[in-house]
């Protein structure tokens, strides 16, 4: 690693530019003064990185150049991450001007669209005539409109030509095709990440060292609309900027591989491979979760790949790919023997022991991803702090977790990246409900979030039912409660998935050993002839470990907690219009199974895909039925 001070300089200069060039292309405007300031700053502040390259290299030995460009990055994102903190603190003291901007920009840049014009969007002077002329939307208002762009025609909803038509995950239905512009992933950039890693960096400041972290993030398989816009999940690989791989485990060959199952296995390699990982991040809790999963199942493999210094045959990769990941590969017998003992000590705390350095596990882990972070803790990565960043949907960033430390997940809304309506809970079915502001909700209230954001949705109901449970100066923090679309009601009861999950977990407390791994329901008209029972009921279908056998007992104890809970529910009960809960066990890894059978009929990927915890479609249900074993 000796290198000649002039080449040191050169590098150092080279990697200021290129994180330079990478915020700028994430859309941050900065002038040739600043940028010429911060490399000085950098270039003064040698010392202190060959410091940091002396005391944090670890066991894997990386390029001097790879861990300047690292160093360089984490400063020049602290930077900014730090500058869009105060930028958001000053905002959220004056959340109804900030949001009245947010919106006429928005409308004055759309003006001259064709939906724009037949707006009158130009003529809109505040959020009051905008409301007024404007109806509230759903998917539906814009379906025909966002085929047309798919097709090839210009300047309907937006200006530009979409980036991408992002598809939606598809929890609450079928899935819809979204636009994506260069404004969206600006703000989720600027708003979002910038502001989360500043947070994460004051709550756990071993963040800030040069160890890499594993991303297990799955390529997309995109298809090109009439027009030749990309379609699929709204995600980049991190393999598509050069200037984010000296972060990552996993080299870049390794995000060409298209099989998932593949993937997984070249990131659990690469990660083994290096002791000194710091973090490990995914979009979701359930990756994680998978992927340790897998880990369980296939260590043997892995340790021997990494004491041979090989990759599986078992592996279906291009010959060329092949030939570029077994060139990183040397033999580490050494590693591999330390691996071997890490897991015949079980796989409790596995995480820790694997890499003892790990400083975070940064996933979302709320909503429907709450069962998965809890068993992440509980099991393979206890002892390990957790951060879940951000409140986003495909139609962009709606909040950010400035709480890092806290074991609820709660997120200020961010006023500049949409602007925000809010229909209290009880008005969701009135025809043309009346929609509160920021400034105007209360704590402790529901809500469902509509919004207008940067590309091209306007008062759109998103479907998700939040709670106000505080405020950040005049600016609202609020909690995820659940999706509209997996309310399970047979008879109007209106049973949310964080009514049903709390009354579940109380369930399986009480039955002794079981542990919960995943679940989702079927109300009985779904199931038709194969629902066991003639009046309307849940069909309840559960992933646990350390119960093989559910007694009748168990069975109906869910059924009496959910009553306990719901007071609706219990009356139905009671009266004879709801029958009893049906609740059966399935064969392990069906959930599993079920989320790729899931996908594909959805066009999304691992990276943005959440369990259905309310299943809509017969075929979904009656896959389970087939995995059932009691």
């Amino acid at each position: 690693m000796a290198l000649s001070w002039f080449h040191i300089v050169v590098t150092l200069c080279c990697a200021v530019s290129s994180v330079i060039i990478a915020i700028v292309g994430q859309g941050q405007v900065m002038s040739l003064p600043l940028a010429g300031a911060l490399a000085l700053s950098a270039t003064a502040g040698m010392a202190l990185i060959f410091k940091d390259i002396s005391s944090k290299l670890g066991a894997e030995k990386r390029p001097l150049g790879s861990l300047l460009s690292q160093y360089l990055a984490v400063k020049v994102v602290g930077w900014l991450g730090r500058r869009q903190r105060r930028k958001l603190d000053k905002d959220t003291c004056n959340v109804k001007q900030v949001q009245e901007e947010t919106l006429l920009k928005r409308l004055r840049k759309y003006g001259d669209t064709c939906y724009g014009t037949e707006y009158d969007f130009r003529s809109i002077k505040d959020s009051a005539d905008f409301r007024a002329r404007h109806p509230i939307t759903t998917y539906e208002h814009y379906r025909k409109l966002i085929e047309r762009i798919a097709a090839g025609e210009d300047k309907l909803i937006i200006p530009e030509k979409p980036l991408i038509l992002a598809m939606t995950s598809g929890t609450s239905g079928r899935s819809a095709m979204l636009l994506s512009t260069k404004d969206t992933n600006t703000e989720f950039f600027l708003q979002g990440v910038a502001v989360c890693l500043d947070a994460m960096r004051k709550a756990f400041p071993d963040t800030e060292s040069l160890q890499r972290t594993t991303k297990f993030f799955y390529t997309p398989t995109l298809r090109q609309s009439e027009a030749g816009i990309p379609i699929g999940p709204n995600s980049s690989t991190p393999a598509s900027s050069r200037h984010m791989l000296n972060l990552y485990t996993t080299p870049a060959p390794a995000f060409e591989v298209p099989s998932e199952k593949d993937t997984l296995y070249l990131h659990l390699l690469f990660a083994l491979k290096d002791p000194a990982v710091g973090t490990l991040e995914s979009n979701f809790a359930s990756t994680v979760f998978y992927a340790f999963a897998a880990l369980q199942e296939r260590w043997q493999e892995l340790a021997e790949d990494i004491e041979r210094g090989t990759i599986s045959n078992g592996l279906a990769l291009d010959p060329k790919v092949r030939s570029r990941l077994e060139a990183l590969m040397s033999p580490d017998p050494k590693r591999a023997s330390q691996i071997r003992a890490h897991f015949q000590d079980g796989f409790r705390g596995l995480a820790k022991r694997l890499w003892p350095n790990l400083n975070l596990v940064l996933a979302v882990d709320s909503g429907s991803n709450q069962i998965y972070g809890e068993m992440l803790r509980e099991s393979y990565c206890q002892g390990v702090p957790f951060y879940s960043p951000f409140y986003a949907a495909t139609e962009g960033l709606i909040g950010v977790n400035l709480w890092p430390e806290e074991s609820s997940r709660r997120y200020l809304l961010c006023p500049r990246s949409m602007f925000c309506e809010f229909l209290p809970e009880s008005s969701l079915e009135q025809d043309e409900p009346h929609t509160l502001l920021m400034q105007e909700v209360k704590e402790g209230h529901n809500y469902e979030l509509v919004i207008t954001n940067a590309s091209g949705l306007y008062r759109y109901r998103v479907g998700d039912i939040v709670k106000v449970v505080g405020f950040h100066n005049q600016c609202p923090i609020i909690e995820f409660q659940y999706r509209r679309g997996q309310m399970l009601s047979v008879r109007g009861e209106k049973v949310s998935e964080h009514l049903f999950l709390t009354a579940l977990k109380m369930a399986v407390s009480q039955w002794p050993g079981a542990q919960l791994v995943d679940y989702c329901c079927v109300e009985s008209g779904i199931m038709g002839d194969s629902s066991g029972g003639s009046d309307p009921h849940y069909q309840v279908f559960l992933e646990l470990k350390g119960v093989r056998k559910l007694t009748e007992e168990q069975r109906y104890k869910l059924d009496m907690c959910l009553q306990q809970d719901s007071a609706v529910y219990k009356s139905f009960r009671i009266k004879g219009s709801i029958g009893p809960m049906r609740v059966q066990l399935v064969a392990p890894g069906a959930f599993s199974e079920l989320s790729k059978k899931m996908m594909s009929f959805s066009n999304t990927s691992p990276n943005t895909f959440k369990m259905h915890r309310v299943i809509r479609r017969k075929e979904f249900a009656d896959f389970l039925l087939g995995k059932t074993v009691s």
